[in-house]
């Protein structure tokens, strides 16, 4: 009964999302993608790679009814903007959110991130630490840990024509559904279909400037700032609560787990059974049943 409600339809979390506004904040050199659900106090959430506002979809009808919801997409994903200037760094990613959230004037407000944008997260949380008074990270980068094909992606990104080579790849699923690709995100073999995999997909085939942004993304993945955060963790302020697909191929669950010990405030680390690089869209309500207590509680 708990699995058929974790694969409750997508129809109408979809429409929740593709509901909202865009709007956008040009930051320095980029202009950031927001949409805003409900009212009451904020949470912002910061989406991973390859992926962009689409991936909290599950979570947010019912997150809405409480709370202040921004969802954001960052440079290289998703709707925001961006030019041959912008720096896709995770500092200046970071850097850059710092700003919109004091453009937005967000104060005690909570930072729920998965993957890289929980790198990216962790970092805001460093430079905004009386405001950020809550932090939940899924599934993201582990110092001195390095993801399988990441690194080689990244070195391919930078020769010539590699935008025009990984669009070509976009077009065949036997890759998009394999572990070179998007075949790491979900434990249940129902989920690769086309509902919920073609959303990150889709622009990708269509645009070689979506490409291009993924690739500078992908290409500022700075891993001497994970490496550092294993001391650096030790100075976020912000109550953090874990959430981890244990089946994640890409970063293990042990290692996570070990990693949280790394935190001084570290309310809980909880392990999501049956679920892989993605917990919070393949186990929406197990996400929701720890989630919802932690940011509810004072």
């Amino acid at each position: 009964m708990e699995d058929e409600a974790n694969k409750c339809s997508n129809n109408l979390p979809k429409e929740f999302y593709e509901s909202a506004e865009i709007q956008k904040y040009e930051i320095e050199d980029a202009e950031i993608a927001v949409r805003v659900f409900g009212k009451g106090s904020p949470i912002v959430f910061i989406h991973g790679f390859p992926v962009h506002g689409y991936t909290w979809r599950k979570l947010l009808p019912e997150l809405a009814s409480e709370f202040a919801c921004y969802v954001i997409d960052l440079p290289g994903l998703g709707d925001s903007d961006w030019t041959s200037e912008t720096d896709f760094s995770f500092t200046a990613q970071a850097k850059r959110l710092d700003l919109l959230f004091k453009s937005l004037e967000l104060e005690n407000y909570a930072l729920m991130a998965h993957n890289t944008g929980a790198t990216i997260a962790r970092l805001v949380a460093l430079l905004q630490p009386e405001s950020v008074k809550k932090l939940i990270i899924i599934n993201t980068e582990i110092p001195n840990h390095r993801p399988p094909w990441i690194r080689f992606y990244q070195f391919n990104a930078k020769l010539p024509f590699s935008h025009i080579a990984f669009k070509t790849l976009m077009n065949f699923n036997k890759f998009v559904y394999s572990p070179m690709a998007l075949g790491e995100f979900y434990t249940d073999a129902e989920m690769f279909n086309a509902e919920n995999i073609e959303p990150y997909v889709a622009p990708l085939k269509k645009s070689l400037k979506r490409v291009e942004g993924m690739l500078g993304y992908l290409v500022g993945i700075e891993w001497d700032i994970v490496d550092s955060m294993k001391e650096r963790h030790r100075d976020i302020s912000a109550e953090t609560l874990f959430l981890w697909g244990e089946d994640d191929k890409t970063f293990p669950v042990d290692l996570g787990e070990k990693m949280s010990e790394q935190f001084v405030n570290k309310v809980d680390f909880v392990r999501i059974s049956n679920a892989s690089l993605l917990p919070h869209e393949e186990k929406p309500k197990e996400i929701l049943k720890h989630l919802v207590p932690f940011l509810s509680k004072s």
